[in-house]
């Protein structure tokens, strides 16, 4: 015990020397310091945001919230995209299909060895190359992809919709909570977690439709470009397309790792007992693989949320990027990295604090 509090004061004293003479250095060339600067208005130039943003009115605190919700959505998106996409592949290389397999196998190996930023920027020349909104590449109206960028039909709720998805997340909520209430009062309630939310999602979306029913907005070419819709920017559709694809590499191994460490036999006894191979994927292997697959994955996670910094290669203004500016703009170096790192951390924490849940509530019960 007293080595431990030995050690963590020697920790601390060293972290405490190293901010004092940082601090003393950044005095003598004048150099200011402090975080008072968030509070001032921000001359920084955001091209795409999530989060309304006015240059010169708006501060580097509010800039600094764009740029950490850019970073979310994408990499909300990416990991969402990239884990079906993951599992897919993986499960490919493991098909008895030869064609199938190699293919798959084909792709985990090229992507895995070409760096992310040139990834990135391939992906970005690819859309920054293809024809004019004129010319554009559409599918019925319904996705039209041009030099432009992508765009694609928007819904747009109507001004009650906001307490609608208020009730939808309680509801919910009480709905999740009810299997676990009925095993406190030592009942058994055998309605399956899925059946629940789905059934609470379609009770919610025909309330909607009944009573404040959305519009669907498409997009119309009006001069040289196209309006209306949701619009996707060439780098925000580059990084997404590009994280996704790099990242579903890593996860295809890691869930053909998982499903190759169940035992042959479990998969020999399913197909004895006459499920089929689809049945014993899904009841058998997968609940199986999960405690080896989530580790793992919980990792990959993380190192997309990441990866997403690199989105400074194609000029997407995410996290980043807008502190990388603001650095310049403030010339305080110390705090906007203070603030990166923490931003990072308060996105990724909660990610990780999630998965090691559901990992614990996926282990084997031993006696």
């Amino acid at each position: 015990m007293a080595e431990q509090v030995v050690v963590l004061a020697l920790v601390i004293g060293a972290i405490y020397g190293l901010a004092m003479i940082t601090v003393g250095n950044l005095d003598a060339r004048g150099i200011r310091t402090g975080f008072a600067f968030l509070g001032q208005p921000a001359n920084l130039g955001i091209s795409e945001t999530w989060i309304s943003f006015t240059p010169g009115r708006d501060t580097y605190t509010r800039a600094l919230l764009a740029g950490a919700a850019n970073t979310i959505l994408v990499s909300a998106i990416t990991i969402g995209l990239a884990t079906v996409l993951g599992v897919a592949i993986g499960l490919s290389r493991l098909s008895s299909n030869w064609l199938l397999s190699r293919s798959a196998g084909t792709y985990v190996e090229v992507v895995r060895n070409i760096p992310v930023p040139l990834q990135l920027l391939v992906w970005y020349q690819i859309l920054l190359n293809l024809p004019p909104a004129r010319q554009a590449i559409n599918w019925g109206g319904v996705v039209v992809l041009s030099n432009r960028g992508l765009r694609t039909p928007a819904v747009l709720w109507g001004e009650s919709d906001f307490l609608w998805a208020l009730v939808y997340v309680i509801i919910l909520a009480l709905a999740l909570s009810y299997r676990p209430l009925m095993a406190r009062l030592g009942r058994r309630s055998t309605a399956p977690v899925g059946t629940i939310v789905i059934g609470v999602t379609v009770i919610a979306l025909l309330g909607v439709a009944a009573l404040a029913p959305p519009t669907l907005e498409w997009p119309v070419l009006e001069g040289f470009n196209f309006r209306g819709g949701m619009w996707l920017s060439p780098e925000f559709t580059a990084l997404v397309v590009g994280l996704t694809i790099y990242a579903a590499a890593f996860i295809a191994e890691i869930v053909r790792a998982g499903v190759r460490s169940v035992p042959a036999g479990q998969s020999e006894a399913a197909q004895a007992l006459g499920l089929s191979r689809g049945q014993t994927l899904r009841l058998i292997v997968l609940p199986q693989s999960l405690r080896l697959i989530i580790p793992p994955l919980t990792s990959q996670y993380l190192s997309t949320i990441k990866d997403s910094s690199l989105a400074v290669v194609i000029g997407y203004p995410e996290l980043a990027s807008l502190v990388n500016t603001m650095i310049g703009d403030t010339g305080q170096p110390v705090e906007g990295i203070a603030l990166l790192m923490m931003a990072y951390l308060i996105i990724s924490v909660p990610v990780g604090v999630f998965m090691n849940w559901y990992n614990r509530k996926a282990a084997l019960v031993t006696r």
